[in-house]
């Protein structure tokens, strides 16, 4: 039974909602994401530390601060441009387009208003400068294999989007 629990080296799989302060669900995963608990993965660190000790079918809420989860709302990441300036094919809500700056960093950004002519890009986190809370449902733990252990991941998992 030692092998149900949570701890380091483990293969754990879990799905998840998040909620923002208003309890309106932002994110939702029904396909379990896996991560091997203990060792250097991209999880969030509360999580992580949150499912410590936890078993298969246990149920989680963490709440997550902007410096916990998704970071605060960098202002120097939102550009607003006249709409004559920008390709045909991001003239549209949710339109995402990845840049690249001088040091060769790709980030996305994704286009969150149009309005008077005018369009504005955001390369911040959607979640970013947000409370919130992620509901976890704890679906599979396993041990991990020695090339799992070394990715930081289970080899069949959705590889985690939470960081």
């Amino acid at each position: 039974m030692s092998d149900q629990i949570v701890s380091k080296n483990k293969a754990v799989f879990f799905t998840y909602f998040i909620t923002d302060e208003t309890g309106e669900i932002v994110e939702q995963s029904d396909l379990p994401i896996g991560y091997v608990h203990g060792i250097d993965s991209d999880i969030i660190d509360k999580l992580e530390m949150s499912m410590d000790g936890k078993s298969i079918g246990d149920k989680l809420e963490v709440m997550l601060t902007p410096a916990e989860g998704f970071g605060v709302s960098d202002p120097t990441l939102t550009f607003t441009d006249d709409l004559k300036n920008v390709p045909v094919q991001f003239q549209q809500l949710g339109a995402e387009v990845e840049m690249t700056n001088d040091n060769g960093d790709v980030r996305k950004f994704v286009v969150t208003k149009i309005e008077g002519g005018k369009l504005t890009m955001d390369g911040n986190h959607p979640l970013a400068g947000k409370n919130i809370i992620f509901h976890i449902t704890i679906t599979e733990i396993r041990d991990a294999e020695a090339g799992e252990i070394q990715d930081g991941r289970p080899a069949e998992s959705i590889s985690p989007v939470l960081h």
